[in-house]
């Protein structure tokens, strides 16, 4: 965990002592009430969940879980219910200026105004949060995000990815220590994606705590740190990446042959392996109770001529599909 992290130099959190928890929610409740004749939704229920100072936290479900109604609570866009959340140790109702300055969100929309230049952009977002000039830093977030040699252009000349660059650039002018972005890569190439996220990771090793919401696993998976899972708007998982990809004791190794094999050999019977193709065995097995050597060594003494052989490793979607299936099949 950093011993720092950014704090804006406005006066808000200019005093503020680095707290163990970045974002801090209890008990959180919201519900909307239903229109004429429809009965009211409850969008989260009893929400407990804690992001430690300095994490690079993933918050995943399927659309409608309560992601975005949890992210609009803390950006003080929706009123809760019930519960409690603490930005950076501020209450959001009690000590809802500080805890605003606490926070920069990166929305799914391009809120952009088109006519506004990078530079523009920046300058009027740092006003609104009470920057003062000389403690602006324009020119160094720009180029942190590469986009310092566009920072005179209108935005709407900017490429979609450019805009996405900039909005993360607009969240970050009050130096919140606490970046959530919802979906920040939604319909943005491989290669633009990776240069956000050589960004993102770079903030996050000089203390800043990252949220992220994202629909794509493989990415939670490389990028987070923790991850918590919600599903109609409850936490249904919460853990560190590693733990929670050893929840699932399976795994699948395939035995490649040199030759065509015509039968499953006695011995090898007990794995249960099917044969995708005639040179192939596919064993679905549980490292709990069953070691890959064992494997090994009975298709040696079965004198199986082995070419190759294939391990496949549970990813974090197995986790998801899992984990969110349970839930419907509860309700």
């Amino acid at each position: 965990m950093p011993d720092t992290a950014p704090v804006p130099n406005s006066d808000v959190l200019s005093t503020v002592v680095l707290p163990d928890l970045a974002i801090n929610i209890q008990g959180l409740t919201k519900i909307y009430a239903g229109g004429k004749g429809q009965e009211k939704k409850q969008a989260l229920s009893s929400i407990d969940l804690q992001v430690r100072r300095g994490a690079f936290f993933g918050l995943l479900g399927p659309n409608g879980a309560g992601k975005s109604t949890m992210i609009n609570i803390m950006a003080g866009l929706v009123n809760k219910t019930s519960g409690s959340v603490r930005l950076w140790d501020f209450d959001i109702i009690t000590q809802e200026r500080r805890a605003r300055c606490a926070i920069g969100i990166v929305p799914q929309e391009l809120n952009l105004d088109p006519f506004f230049s990078p530079r523009e952009t920046l300058e009027v977002q740092a006003g609104l949060y009470g920057v003062r000039k000389a403690e602006r830093r324009t020119i160094e977030i720009l180029d942190s995000v590469g986009l310092l040699d566009k920072a005179d252009s209108y935005s709407r000349t900017l490429s979609g990815g450019m805009r996405r660059r900039l909005l993360i650039a607009k969240a970050m002018v009050h130096s919140p220590p606490i970046l959530v972005l919802d979906e920040p890569t939604a319909g943005v190439d491989v290669e633009l994606r990776k240069t956000l996220w050589k960004s993102i990771r770079e903030m996050n090793a000089r203390g800043t705590t990252i949220l992220l919401t994202t629909h794509y696993l493989e990415e939670a998976e490389e990028l987070c740190d923790e991850i918590a899972i919600i599903n109609h708007g409850q936490v249904v998982a919460c853990d560190t990446t590693d733990q929670l990809l050893k929840q699932l004791d399976n795994k699948t190794v395939v035995l490649i042959l040199s030759e065509v094999l015509d039968s499953i050999p006695e011995p090898m019977a007990r794995f249960s392996p099917r044969q995708p193709t005639p040179n192939q065995l596919e064993i679905t097995y549980r490292p709990s109770s069953t070691a890959m050597l064992d494997i090994l060594q009975t298709a040696q003494d079965c004198r199986l001529p082995i070419a190759d052989v294939v391990t496949e490793e549970v990813d974090l979607e197995d986790i998801f599909l899992q984990l969110t299936s349970s839930t419907r099949e509860a309700r």
